[in-house]
């Protein structure tokens, strides 16, 4: 059975993007949940600052930087913001039962334990899994229980909300994670993509509340689940330089233009930059720029 939703509404669910829909629910920025149907309803998902369980029904491929899987029935999928992946859709009707929460609804007030230290969000383990008949069963059942609290006035809602994230992650934990991956015949290209999507998705480090995340090859290999030497040799086979090479010259592009447009402080932009201390900005900055922070602005006044 489909939620109560009008084909209106879930028309224009299929315009927005995830940010947007997450945004969308009514003042509460920690957590969404909603359900969308159509024709290649899911997008290509880059690193975000949320959590998402979905409940996909419909034919696709998942792909998870050198390797994927074919979706031929219901998956239950958990996507972790450090953990980049694509879809990859056939045109046939699909449905999506998706939700959306930040680190900070997950660690508020938790006295369960910190969901994020399940496995079910793992770097290090791709967590797709194919749940039988019964199991979709209880599954949509939370998802509707979800969205039903979200459209509530109950003062309790966003607890109740937080104990359904637990029961699907114990629900998932009584299935077997699926061992049926592929290869990538184009690995290096993709791991390449997906690198840099995920190094253009750091900066957004505008102020110290969104600190620069991974600065080194071993954040990102991690966060790809791949090894350090296999994120290496496929960003310098694809690119001609190494994976360092294109952090270091990330860093200093948004190094410049923090420096020239922001009102931060330098101290400021070392730490948003992942710098434990200025000193270090300003010699990591000097070494591929030829001069300092300092000079720079005082060149800019």
């Amino acid at each position: 059975m489909k939620p109560n939703v009008k084909s209106d509404d879930i028309n224009n669910l299929f315009l927005l993007r995830e940010e947007d829909q997450f945004l969308r629910n009514g003042g509460q920025e920690d957590f969404n949940v909603y359900f969308r149907e159509g024709t290649s309803i899911v997008p290509v998902h880059r690193k975000r600052n949320f959590y998402k369980i979905a409940f996909v029904e419909g034919i696709s491929k998942v792909y998870f930087a050198d390797k994927w899987i074919a979706v031929t029935q219901p998956v239950l999928i958990f996507s972790n913001p450090r953990v980049p992946y694509s879809w990859e859709n056939v045109p046939t009707t699909q449905t999506a039962w998706c939700a959306l929460f930040t680190e900070s609804f997950l660690e508020a007030g938790d006295r369960i334990g910190t969901l994020k230290g399940s496995p079910l969000f793992s770097t290090t383990e791709i967590p797709v899994y194919f749940p039988n008949k019964e199991q979709q069963a209880e599954i949509i059942f939370i998802f509707k229980k979800m969205l039903r609290e979200t459209e509530s006035d109950y003062e309790y809602k966003y607890y109740v909300l937080k104990n359904c994230l637990h029961l699907l992650i114990y629900e998932a934990m009584k299935i077997s994670p699926s061992a049926s991956f592929h290869k990538q015949v184009s690995a290096s290209t993709r791991i390449t993509n997906l690198f840099f999507d995920l190094l253009e998705s750091q900066f957004t480090v505008d102020s110290q509340e969104h600190l620069l995340e991974m600065h080194s090859p071993q954040d990102y290999a991690s966060s790809l689940c791949i090894s350090v030497n296999h994120l290496n040799r496929a960003i310098k086979e694809t690119t001609g330089k190494t994976t360092s090479d294109h952090i270091s010259a990330r860093i200093i592009q948004e190094a410049n233009l923090l420096l020239q447009y922001s009102d931060q402080s330098i101290s400021e932009i070392a730490y948003s930059l992942k710098f434990e201390y200025p000193a270090y900005f300003a010699k990591f900055f000097k070494k591929h720029t030829g001069h300092s922070p300092t000079e720079l602005r005082q060149q800019l006044a």
